[in-house]
């Protein structure tokens, strides 16, 4: 065999992705605030992309204005202004028209701010958090700077659930102290404010917790500190026997221990609670569905009108600001062309979702039907992978609730009679079953799953186990509630 160089031709047929295309595509997967972090950045950087200014801040052309609007707008709305230096003129001036009405505490208005008004402490840059808390404390105290040294240390090592992450040894060798001083700053930690904070376990705070509720050497104390097992387990009955109280002053102990936090950190956290906003709203109008996007908050884009005439003075502009305002153009007008593309894909997308999951949207999750991405491409004509694009983290307001576009596809379960039903419907199903169930003998998988099979649903018993596990149910031994005598 000789291997030679040669040249030849061949005509061949290939998708290329361009940059546009890509930016399409990368636009189609973002959820909502991420495509509104997209459209910054993108106005940012193209000169010709600008957004459309609302209505309400459009400029006014005062020529345009009748006589009565002229006065209107030129009308002083506030309080006259004070002339001259003279002081008796001050008592012109009505402070009410000044005052910050957005808070009821500091307002000097006569109405009643709304419940959601924002506050000063909205305004705050930073939250206090429970090191900040704890600190606080320690300033009304009079200690050294070993005690200081320690206790910071200590404040330092607490994760978000108020846990020490740190031992003993730790301290020593970091505050060059001994053990008995590092158990007093420890001590001196755990007697501030939330009671059980700088515990070690879930053990340790619920007997701080006790503790500082004079319930040491208390049967609630007792169960704590030496039954914890069968408290987990919520195994009453075995804590009677060995204790040898009686059943319902076990159960009393009980309720006082479900009284305490066992997580005292966590009223503190300075994690933001993000809400999910739709990015579609279904409403049932007179019988029928109807499809809405959700384009609030959504900079509104257009190409720039004064950069467009400036790039038709062609004598004006060199050759290189004028191809690059060119480039700028095109870039702009496809990105538009991308948004526009990206929103009607979303209402096809819901559309097809909402003839195939009608019943769902009529009933609920019990009527679920089975789905899968190709019956979804299929009917709108599109490919999967673009049917998976742009039900990521895209989420749907509907009258049975908020959900993620993802959670309308669902795997088929096979019945006895034949039929599908949706894996989705057996969730439910067996959520109802559980909040239906009697706390003092709870369903076990195995039983769950012989009443599915009793509806002609048949499924195992470690198919129910991770069911049940997805929708976050505790194993029956941990649902047992003791029968009160």
């Amino acid at each position: 065999m000789v291997l030679e160089l040669r040249q030849s031709l061949k005509l061949a047929q290939k998708l290329v992705m361009t940059p546009q295309l890509r930016q399409a595509i990368k636009l189609l997967q973002l959820g909502r605030l991420e495509l509104t972090e997209a459209l910054q950045a993108e106005i940012e950087q193209n000169p010709m992309l600008e957004e459309i200014p609302p209505l309400l801040e459009q400029p006014v052309n005062p020529d345009a204005l009748t006589a009565e609007e002229t006065t209107f707008l030129t009308e002083a709305p506030i309080t006259d202004r004070v002339k001259g230096d003279d002081p008796a003129t001050v008592a012109e001036v009505n402070w009410e028209d000044y005052s910050n009405n957005f808070d009821a505490d500091f307002s000097f208005a006569h109405e009643t701010p709304p419940a959601d008004a924002p506050s000063q402490f909205d305004f705050i840059s930073a939250t206090p958090g429970l090191d900040s808390y704890l600190q606080w404390q320690l300033t009304h105290l009079e200690l050294t700077e070993q005690d200081i040294e320690q206790t910071h240390f200590i404040i330092g090592n607490l994760d978000g659930h108020g846990f020490l992450e740190a031992s003993i040894e730790d301290i020593c060798q970091y505050c060059h102290c001994n053990e008995e001083e590092a158990e007093g700053a420890l001590r001196l930690v755990q007697s501030l404010d939330p009671p059980g904070i700088a515990a070690r376990s879930i053990q340790e705070s619920l007997l701080l917790q006790l503790d500082r509720l004079d319930y040491y050497d208390t049967l609630p104390y007792r169960i704590v500190e030496q039954y914890m097992p069968l408290l987990e387990t919520r195994n009453y009955a075995q804590i009677a026997r060995d204790t040898g109280a009686p059943l319902k002053k076990v159960n009393e102990a009980v309720a006082i221990i479900q009284q305490l936090t066992p997580f005292p950190g966590n009223e503190f956290s300075n994690e933001q609670t993000n809400y999910v906003i739709p990015d579609v709203y279904i409403y049932k109008i007179d019988g029928e569905f109807v499809i809405q996007l959700n384009d609030d908050g959504l900079p509104q884009l257009q190409v720039s009108s004064q950069y467009q005439q400036l790039l038709k003075q062609k004598n004006d502009l060199p050759p290189e600001s004028r191809g690059y305002l060119r480039e700028s153009k095109r870039n702009a007008e496809w990105f538009i062309k991308s948004i526009e593309q990206r929103q009607r894909t979303i209402f096809k997308v819901m559309e097809s979702l909402l003839k195939f999951q009608r019943d769902f949207f009529e009933k609920g999750a019990g009527a679920m039907r089975p789905l899968i991405l190709r019956d979804v491409a299929e009917d709108i004509g599109m490919h999967e992978s673009t049917v998976s694009r742009v039900t990521s983290n895209k989420y749907v307001h509907t009258p049975q609730g908020i959900y993620e576009l993802k959670y309308f596809f669902s795997t088929a379960v096979a019945t006895t009679d034949g039929d599908t039903v949706a894996a989705e419907a057996i969730k439910n199903r067996i959520r109802q079953l559980v909040s239906h169930e009697n706390p003092t003998k709870p369903l076990s998988d195995n039983t769950i799953s012989e009443m599915l099979a009793g509806e002609n649903i048949t499924v195992a018993r470690r198919t129910v186990a991770k069911y049940r596990d997805q929708l976050k149910i505790l194993p029956v031994k941990h649902r047992r509630q003791a029968r009160s005598s």
